[in-house]
């Protein structure tokens, strides 16, 4: 069985579009693109994104990303890992019935109903498959509760709007937290795993609060 995880990046209001720059997505209005740009000049982010993706892995992109993607990497010399890896890698995109891909390797799943064919992938495959940006398709992956594991780099930075990871009408969703790491320029890469939903409440006994779990 392949392992789903989501690799993002988030402001601290929990937005993930268009990080990389002004013009990357500006759907829906959006004018903070590049938010993410000041904060990732230091070798800690480097490490941390390079790690993502030498992992040997399956691409699991939406048809924005992937049009991203596809549109920058070819232009990066295969020296760089992170170019390397994204450019001869396998990789799927969820995108409507006809679409031409045109890069590599890579293989269509029509939008129109995509995730029996992805809970067919993970069944079927070993290793693992890896989502990075692609915001709707990470909200129905979490949705159907399919995603493994989250690897998301939190950045010191508020941008008001836009495409978010966890959307208003996400299913609540509890996590375990694997490993932390802060960068030097002060953003945080956690990696996660989803636990079922707790809540608990405050109570005074005695004299002393005490906490209550449900």
């Amino acid at each position: 069985m392949m392992r789903l995880t989501v690799n993002t990046f988030l402001t601290l209001d929990g937005v993930m579009q268009a990080p990389g720059a002004a013009d990357e997505d500006p759907s829906g209005g959006f004018t903070a693109g590049g938010w993410q740009v000041p904060y990732t000049a230091d070798e800690d982010f480097g490490e941390i994104v390079t790690s993502w993706l030498e992992t040997p892995h399956t691409a699991l992109l939406g048809r924005t990303t992937f049009e991203m993607f596809r549109a920058f990497w070819p232009q990066v010399d295969d020296r760089d890992p992170v170019a390397r890896a994204i450019n001869h890698g396998r990789r799927y995109v969820v995108a409507h019935a006809g679409y031409e891909p045109d890069w590599g390797e890579t293989t269509v799943i029509d939008s129109a109903d995509p995730l029996p064919e992805i809970a067919r992938l993970k069944a079927e495959g070993e290793g693992e498959l890896k989502v990075s940006g692609s915001a709707q398709l990470a909200a129905a992956l979490h949705e159907a509760g399919m995603i493994d594991e989250y690897h998301l780099i939190v950045f010191p930075v508020v941008v008001g709007g836009g495409k978010r990871l966890f959307a208003d009408g996400s299913p609540p969703c509890g996590f375990a937290v694997r490993s932390t790491r802060t960068t030097a320029s002060g953003a945080v890469h956690l990696v996660l795993t989803p636990e079922p939903f707790r809540s608990g409440g405050y109570a005074v006994e005695d004299g002393h609060e005490v906490t209550r779990l449900e």
